[in-house]
């Protein structure tokens, strides 16, 4: 029987792309790169202990602009903030005077990149939102609407998702983006997180590998969960008593990379926790994610597709999205490092031509913007990476690798680079 493995893999190794295997056989055994991955563990673990680490927040900071932050509120507290807003408004209306709501800007123009932090926050300037105005009374009359909503399920003290919310009134909404981003801004009005509306979206990420934790009071064990995984509840609140014994948290862009080392087990291999959100990233994973990363004290390293979407989706885990800005500190993930795919790894990875892409105009647009960002000038590592992706206008994704076989990623890459400790 063992003849017969040897023969396999032997022929297996005839079969490989000659480029292939001198990558192959730089791979020391598993147990020296699993050396390599306690020191980091160990690593972050001491910087996390650390008498002397404490956690910055915008009230430590002198910033030059003010900046609001939400907060973590009980059912009681929203309830509450919903009807003050309802009866400031009736008395302006008794008045003779109308109404609005005053709504803190989102945009661009309101936001501001805290090195300190390393994350984006929302600056406090508001708009009024008023009723008796052509250009403003649909969306006040849907916000008017959101509040009513969302003080119906404080008062039963309930869950929906944002489509049953969108359905409830789909001829004032016309499109659930409208409601969406409403929602946001209620959230961003009352001084909560999106949570606190108890309204969630539909379950999109999924986690697999070394973890145990409670799901609603039942436990779950994640290397047991099959490929597909575990799919991340959509309530933060749901999930308590996290117990790993893994050395790091592997953070995958695509649904494909993921399920490729979901079947080979690679969490076995060199003890991890793999999670996903399938692409760009939705609340319940970003909130799962940092939760992760906080309660066990584990290294996150991203794998995302060589080109600008994938460093923007990796810096959505890091340093927050602007659309969702009010609520950074709750939805970021510190200190994530990018394992791959990287720019560089093109060449240094031997990525045949035809397995490239080239840079569209949006793609290069998007890709110079980018290197306009505080967030990415931050990381001098990201910044030569970026501008050589600009400058030879050539993107991979992660299937690329597949190109040396469909297991290279899992028995090959990866490894590698774990080995040689080469994540920025």
């Amino acid at each position: 029987m063992a003849d017969k493995k040897n023969k396999k893999r032997a022929l297996d190794d005839e079969d490989e792309d000659p480029q292939h295997v001198p990558f192959k056989k730089r791979l020391k055994p598993d147990q020296s790169i699993l050396k390599t991955l306690q020191t980091l563990t160990k690593s972050v673990q001491s910087d996390s202990s650390s008498s002397n680490s404490k956690t910055l927040t915008l009230s430590d900071l002198s910033l030059s602009s003010s900046c609001r932050e939400v907060s973590d509120l009980d059912l009681s507290d929203v309830q509450s903030s919903i009807e003050r807003l309802a009866i400031r408004a009736a008395f302006s209306i008794l008045s003779n005077q109308g109404f609005a709501y005053d709504v803190p800007l989102r945009t661009s123009a309101n936001q501001l990149y805290v090195p300190e932090l390393d994350r984006i926050v929302l600056k406090d300037k508001t708009s009024s939102r008023p009723f008796a105005s052509l250009s403003t009374v649909r969306k006040t009359t849907i916000t008017a609407r959101i509040l009513q909503l969302v003080h119906q399920l404080c008062l039963k003290s309930i869950h929906v998702t944002k489509r049953d919310l969108f359905y409830t009134d789909v001829k004032l909404f016309q499109d659930q983006a409208q409601s969406d981003a409403v929602l946001d801004d209620v959230a961003c009005m009352i001084g909560c997180t999106r949570s606190n509306l108890n309204v969630v979206a539909a379950e999109k990420g999924v986690v697999v590998g070394r973890l145990v934790f409670s799901d609603n009071g039942d436990m779950i064990d994640c290397t047991k969960m099959g490929m597909g995984g575990k799919a991340i509840p959509p309530n933060i609140d749901r999930v308590g008593d996290m117990t790993s014994d893994a050395l790091f948290i592997l953070l995958v862009e695509k649904d494909a990379a993921y399920m490729r080392l979901a079947e080979d087990r690679f969490y076995n291999r060199f003890p991890c926790i793999i999670v996903t959100a399938k692409g760009q990233p939705d609340v319940a994973t970003r909130l799962f994610l940092r939760k992760m990363k906080m309660e066990l004290k584990l290294p996150v390293l991203a794998l995302v597709d060589s080109d600008p979407y994938g460093l923007k989706i990796l810096s959505v885990y890091g340093c927050g999205s602007k659309n969702m800005s009010y609520d950074s500190a709750n939805l970021t993930t510190p200190d994530i490092k990018w394992l791959g795919v990287r720019p560089s790894d093109l060449d240094k990875y031997k990525i045949p031509e035809q397995c490239r892409l080239p840079m569209s105009e949006q793609d290069i647009k998007t890709g110079k913007d980018l290197l306009e960002e505080d967030f990415v000038k931050k990381n001098p590592g990201w910044v030569e990476e970026l501008s050589l992706m600009v400058k030879t206008k050539q993107k991979a994704e992660i299937q690329a690798l597949s190109t040396f076989g469909f297991q290279y990623l899992s028995e090959v890459y990866l490894p590698l680079k774990l080995q040689e400790q080469d994540w920025l």
